[in-house]
């Protein structure tokens, strides 16, 4: 195993491999939000799925999750190197092909994720559980001068909807509502002038 990477994936064979390929697909990107390498997000959302005991192909899919949208990998690649199932949730949370307004977009892969395994919708919410949880640090970096757009605030909002209807109440859903709620309830307070 990578020193790099944390110890929660020690005993995780699918993931690390993951891991190792995601950082190097990843390599110079950077999250907007706080600067860091952007392996950071994926490796909390696997850290999230594995805190609720999710196997190790579930796992990988959520270190992969953001690979066919942000770098220069297919499916094919993905189900070659960590086979078809692992492929196939990563499929099932990438945005669709296709031109539109970001509205219309994240409708089509909300409607994607309706359609997909109750794994690969516990991947997506893992995804926007560690979103949203970024949102609150963009607000902290912007100083309380920023926004979180509009747009996005719905969509999370309609993602939620779908994952209750779609899962229940499991542990990640829930802190998905927690997540939003406490974003629209008790925003970060800024000191500064």
């Amino acid at each position: 195993m990578s020193p790099s990477f944390p110890t929660f994936v020690a005993d995780l064979p699918i993931t690390r491999a993951a891991l190792d390929f995601a950082a190097e697909h990843h390599a110079g990107q950077r999250r907007d939000t706080d600067g860091a390498p952007f392996i950071l997000h994926p490796l909390e959302v696997a850290q999230l799925l594995r805190g609720r005991d999710y196997p190790d192909e579930v796992v990988a899919a959520g270190v992969l999750h953001d690979v066919i949208e942000d770098t220069d990998v297919g499916g094919d690649e993905l189900r070659e190197r960590f086979g078809a199932r692992v492929a196939e949730l990563v499929e099932s949370v990438s945005e669709p092909d296709g031109e539109g307004t970001y509205a219309e977009r994240k409708a089509r892969l909300r409607d994607r994720v309706a359609c997909a395994s109750a794994d690969a919708a516990a991947v997506f919410a893992a995804d926007k559980v560690a979103k949203a949880r970024e949102f609150r640090l963009g607000l902290v970096r912007d100083g309380g001068h920023g926004a979180i757009d509009t747009d996005k605030l719905d969509h999370y909002w309609a993602c939620l909807t779908l994952l209750e209807e779609r899962l229940g109440q499991v542990p990640l859903v829930r802190q998905l509502r927690f997540e939003l709620e406490a974003l629209a309830l008790l925003p970060p307070a800024f000191t500064g002038s």
